[in-house]
């Protein structure tokens, strides 16, 4: 019986000192502050953390983990940015009287730009569901006007 609460004290203890360890270390606590804005889809800021806690220690995983994910749903989120601002732009020039050759050849190569954009970026276990989700919503939409364009040439 002696022998078990020896044990249980000792492991106590180093919990106790591996927390502390964990908290007290700036980065980890850096790690802690870029998971954090990870999670609140803060992406930017959990990056440059998660950086800074990286190059204070090279072996910091969970910096490392961060900071790569930060940047994966770097892109996800330029990516949807950009196809907001191109379908924007394109739903400008569908507004108008009529579209001429050029505009269908302009939106044709947004399309195809977009399309390839789209197969650059490479979504990972961690990458926000959500993101992923409203990317390939928007890869979808471009890929149906540019076979419309396609068809109508």
């Amino acid at each position: 019986m002696r022998f078990n609460n020896i044990w249980l004290i000792a492991s106590f203890v180093t919990l106790i000192f591996t927390v502390a360890y964990f908290f007290l270390n700036p980065s980890y606590e850096r790690s802690l502050e870029a998971r954090f804005h990870y999670a609140m889809g803060d992406y930017k800021q959990a990056q440059e953390l998660a950086t800074e806690a990286f190059k204070m220690n090279a072996y910091n995983r969970m910096a490392s983990t961060v900071m790569t994910q930060s940047q994966t749903a770097m892109k996800f989120v330029n990516y949807i940015q950009e196809s907001k601002k191109y379908m924007s732009e394109i739903a400008q020039i569908a507004s108008g009287d009529g579209v001429s050759r050029a505009d269908r050849a302009k939106v044709k190569m947004i399309c195809e730009i977009m399309i390839a954009s789209y197969i650059k970026i490479a979504a990972t276990v961690l990458t926000d569901k959500d993101l992923i989700e409203e990317a390939k919503e928007y890869n979808d939409k471009f890929k149906k006007l540019h076979d419309d364009i396609v068809a109508r040439q």
